[in-house]
């Protein structure tokens, strides 16, 4: 077995306290302010500490600042100094933890406060108007990163390599469907130097197995209600558990445990109504939606549901699925916002003729960066 450089260091250093030959995990390194550059990701799901590993860095940051100018000198490039830190916060994340400071480094279990080293964005342009404003910051925390616009892999990349800049990005790699996040994700990808990948435990009561996978979830009538594959990709969520059908919960499971019904559903039916309907034909989909609305029994997506997880040992969690509301929305926004499938004229045609919710259509289409006001659209038509 070959040991890395790190684990025979620590091997050598125990043997010389007495310690008898038993397997040596990595020693649990400081971060290195000196090694300008970097652009490292740390990836896992929910609740695996990807947050609470910000805030080492943040705490690792107060004690380099205590030392010489010969120090300063390694960790500065231009007036960047690696060890002054800056947090990133995305502003749909804003509201997660309602209970702590405005200058809060919010993790589960505790905080950090920043002062002034702290801004909330929502795109990347205003990431580099803070670049270009506190300069003397050398490590930026760019916490969620996949949330925002892919830009942002680019921008970060040019500071990184023209001013010795770091970046930390504790964010979800993997969505709830198990897919790369989205294009974002896989461009941060590509442009790492380093990734450091953290698991949590199966948050389910029955598992103790160490997870990579996001689940997400809703609690209806006290019932465990999976997200249906085509669910919105963006929905905020809190670090506290919701009795609502609207607001999801988030959680770590194994693949096991990691429910998500509706994936064939969205492939063999769902979308090829999309494709349908940009292709003119647009009647077929919007009776799957009027089903799915008014009278759920006689849907594809039932049908489907019931077939595929008819004798299924986690038949009744599946099934759950469709107790969630606002089913025919959300399949809307996925084909529209998603897929590219529905134009902007189809959406409002489809969201006055099923009267679906507006209010629930136009503020998810904006957390997922496909703004459409339907109100004003309709009030305008109406002219």
């Amino acid at each position: 077995m070959a040991y890395s450089p790190m684990e025979m260091q620590t091997q050598n250093f125990l043997k010389s306290l007495g310690f008898p030959a038993l397997t040596v995990h990595d020693a649990q390194e400081h971060f290195d302010f000196t090694r300008p550059g970097r652009r490292i990701l740390v990836i896992g799901p929910m609740g695996s500490g990807k947050t609470e590993f910000s805030s080492r860095v943040w705490r690792d940051s107060r004690v380099a600042l205590t030392k010489s100018d010969g120090v300063a000198r390694l960790t500065t490039t231009g007036e960047a100094d690696r060890r002054r830190v800056f947090f990133i916060r995305s502003l749909l994340d804003k509201g997660r933890f309602p209970d702590y400071p405005e200058d809060a480094l919010a993790f589960r279990g505790g905080y950090e406060r920043l002062g002034d080293s702290i801004a909330h964005i929502s795109h990347s342009f205003e990431l580099e108007e803070i670049l270009d404003r506190a300069t003397g910051a050398g490590t930026w925390i760019i916490d969620e990163a996949s949330f925002y616009d892919e830009r942002i892999a680019y921008v970060v990349t040019n500071a990184s390599k023209t001013g010795g800049l770091n970046f930390i990005f504790p964010t979800l790699i993997l969505n709830f469907r198990k897919d790369i996040f989205n294009h974002t994700a896989r461009l941060l990808l590509e442009t790492a130097t380093e990734i450091i990948p953290l698991t949590a435990y199966c948050e389910h009561p029955d598992c103790i197995v160490d997870s990579f996978y996001t689940y997400r979830y809703y609690s209806i009538d006290g019932h465990e209600c999976p997200a249906l594959y085509f669910d919105p990709l963006i929905i905020v969520g809190g670090d506290t558990h919701k009795d609502s059908p609207l607001e999801p919960n988030y959680c770590t499971r194994c693949d096991k445990h990691h429910y998500l019904p509706g994936k064939e559903y969205t492939y063999l039916f769902l979308k090829p109504l999309g494709e349908r309907a940009a292709g003119g034909d647009l009647q077929p989909l919007v009776e799957e939606l009027y089903n799915i609305k008014n009278d759920l029994p006689s849907s594809e997506l039932y049908r489907k549901l019931h077939s595929q997880y008819d004798n299924g040992e986690d038949r009744r969690v599946n099934l759950n699925a469709l107790k969630v509301p606002l089913i025919a929305e959300r399949a809307l926004i996925f084909l529209y916002g998603e897929q590219n499938l529905l134009t902007e004229d189809q959406l409002i045609r489809i969201t006055e003729q099923l009267e679906l919710n507006r209010s629930y259509l136009t503020q998810t289409l904006a957390n997922n960066r496909r703004p459409v006001n339907l109100d004003q659209r309709i009030m305008w038509d109406l002219l």
